[in-house]
């Protein structure tokens, strides 16, 4: 077997369009690797050698006009798949066959992607766990969630790329337990048509790759932003990145503490000036603020299924509907004026510095199956809309992955990528 998934995209890429590699070349890897590995690790909720074999043998008929040919893409069991089942994580849609892909799938398999299956996402992407565990970790411990199924997928090298969406902390999370590189972009990057949505001011499509290279190679391509460009020179020298700690710094172990003073002296070596930022009043309360507007909804928008069909849900998604059902108008409304006055302050802080350096989760991977762990250091990132890096940085004191996460101003996503970018080379020196 060649390790196919473990070279850049673009370099895979390169391969594929130059001739030195067919797409089922790429295709029979991944499969080997799946087969191998699926047995324990569980990522895929629906994996298909054969039709994944069919679709290599039709892109290798093809010219390799679209940006990602031949490119092997794990999709997220929240999205609509034209061929696939899409069961949202969920029995109540075990047998559920949409008639179309949602949008960002649809793009991508017009882009001459492979898709090679449909990755294990909790149900309705909330912290049910599933069955996937930590492909790092010699014992079982939680990949994180709820893009569980499409971290754990990445890491073991099962794919180089699989897609994520973020309503609280589901692509950074489960990119920190697994040592992979998530991309959270700016709020509204890419459509949420065809994605069960949980709450649809929140949700974020996003990705789960093997380096912030192809992070932003996949998603620049369907954005149509030059996203890579940017990363020609990685150069930060004189970039201003304030260290915010969060109104819930205490809830970081040593591990995470370790992780935010190493990423400080590897921007600073490399040319990044650094000095602490605290955040305006309004974001202390942004995660309370986020778990309102998450469970409000989420109750509007699970309404037919709670009528219908609740006795499909789990204990933890129907205590979800419950809690939001409490929740009133007024309350709710509340909760979005400060997140949009605290998005004003927020623009004021990046008058000042140019990126934000913060933490990415509590420590290292929770041990068992029984938790996906809490996304804390990311809910209020995803309810301001701003795009987010998770960089690994190495083990932590477990010997579990751990890491940090760059913010960037809305829409200013070249520049965390960069930053991003020469982080990672720059621990890369290290090891």
């Amino acid at each position: 077997m060649k390790d196919y998934a473990l070279l850049s995209l673009q370099e895979l890429a390169e391969r594929i369009g130059t001739g030195k590699v067919t797409v089922e070349a790429v295709a029979h890897a991944a499969i080997e690797r799946i087969t191998e590995l699926e047995p324990e690790i569980r990522a895929w909720q629906h994996f298909d050698p054969a039709q994944v074999l069919r679709q290599a043998r039709r892109l290798d008929t093809m010219p390799a006009n679209g940006v990602l040919h031949g490119l092997p893409v794990g999709v997220k069991d929240l999205m609509d798949t034209a061929d696939m089942p899409t069961t949202y994580g969920s029995p109540i849609y075990v047998d559920h066959h949409p008639e179309v892909d949602a949008a960002c799938v649809g793009a991508t398999r017009h882009a001459g992607a492979l898709l090679v299956g449909k990755t294990v996402t909790t149900e309705f992407a909330t912290f049910h766990a599933g069955p996937t565990r930590n492909p790092r970790a010699a014992l079982p411990h939680t990949p994180g969630g709820s893009s569980s199924g499409s971290a754990a997928a990445v890491a073991c090298g099962m794919v180089p790329v699989a897609f994520g969406t973020q309503t609280a902390g589901s692509i950074v999370r489960p990119a920190a337990f697994c040592g992979v590189v998530g991309y959270k972009p700016t709020y509204g990057t890419l459509p949420l048509a065809g994605i069960k949505s949980l709450a649809i001011s929140l949700d974020t499509v996003g990705v789960l790759t093997r380096s912030v290279t192809d992070a932003a190679f996949f998603i620049g391509a369907l954005a149509q932003l030059p996203l890579s460009s940017a990363l020609a020179t990685n150069d930060v020298k004189g970039l201003k990145v304030g260290i915010v700690r969060t109104p819930h710094w205490d809830r970081a172990g040593a591990s995470t503490r370790a992780a935010m003073t190493l990423a400080a002296q590897l921007l600073e070596t490399s040319g990044a000036v650094l000095r602490d930022v605290e955040l305006p009043s309004p974001c202390n309360a942004l995660s309370e603020a986020q778990i309102t507007i998450m469970a409000y909804e989420a109750a509007a928008a699970f309404a037919p299924e709670r009528a219908s069909q609740s006795d499909g849900f789990s204990k933890s998604f129907a205590n979800l509907m419950e809690e939001g059902s409490r929740i009133g108008g007024q309350r709710y409304v509340e909760a979005q004026a400060l997140a949009a006055t605290a998005r004003a302050k927020l623009v004021q802080v990046f008058e000042s510095v140019d990126l934000l350096l913060a933490p990415s989760t509590e420590g290292e991977a929770p041990a068992g199956l029984s938790t996906t762990g809490d996304p804390i250091f990311n809910r209020m990132w995803t309810l301001l809309g701003n795009p987010c890096v998770h960089v690994p940085l190495g083990n932590g004191s477990q010997g579990l992955p751990i890491g940090v996460t760059l913010v960037g101003p809305r829409w200013g996503d070249d520049r965390v990528l960069t930053a991003a970018a020469r982080l990672e080379r720059a621990y890369a020196g290290t090891s």
